[in-house]
């Protein structure tokens, strides 16, 4: 018996592996970057979507299960209270493109080396992160009145990211 690491047992490198647990909080930044929002409103998103990939932990799909347990260990918590920090890029739309990018290098990898049931529901799950983020705070308008709840920038950013992992 081994003491290989469960990602090398589903057949990913190192390296292949930090590239499939860091998306998740890559797409919760992006997503929230999209538009700028007051910083409570930044919170809100934050928490839905560090919400949303904790959640994923209880997946039926080793792979994602795997990749959640992974992403919250390094980023925190939510049930038990943790907080990470709030990452603001200094060019979101940048950072933006560079996420959609690495979601590209993720359906590659994906379609080469997971079934396609787990390549599926890791999909869906980020997806799904950036659903939960850019729906959690309505942004613009005055007191609220007029406010999007999805913005324009935060639906290209979604539609990109949901095109490249469909590739």
């Amino acid at each position: 018996m081994t003491d290989r690491p469960l990602y090398a047992e589903l057949g990913f490198t190192d390296a292949e592996w930090g590239l499939l647990t860091g998306l998740p909080q890559s797409v919760l930044t992006a997503a929230s970057a999209a538009s700028p929002d007051s910083a409570r409103k930044t919170r809100a998103e934050s928490a839905a979507g560090l919400d949303r990939i904790s959640e994923a932990r209880s997946s039926a799909s080793t792979l994602v299960a795997a990749a959640a347990t992974a992403a919250v260990a390094e980023a925190g918590d939510p049930e038990i209270g943790e907080e990470p920090p709030v990452i603001q890029p200094g060019d979101p739309a940048g950072y933006a493109a560079d996420v959609v990018a690495r979601a590209g290098e993720v359906a590659a990898l994906l379609a080469a080396k997971a079934s396609p049931a787990d390549a599926e529901t890791y999909r869906h799950w980020i997806v799904a992160i950036a659903d939960e983020v850019v729906g959690a705070a309505s942004s613009g308008g005055v007191l609220g009145i007029g406010a999007e709840t999805v913005t324009e920038s935060e639906r290209t950013f979604r539609d990109d990211l949901a095109k490249a992992l469909a590739a």
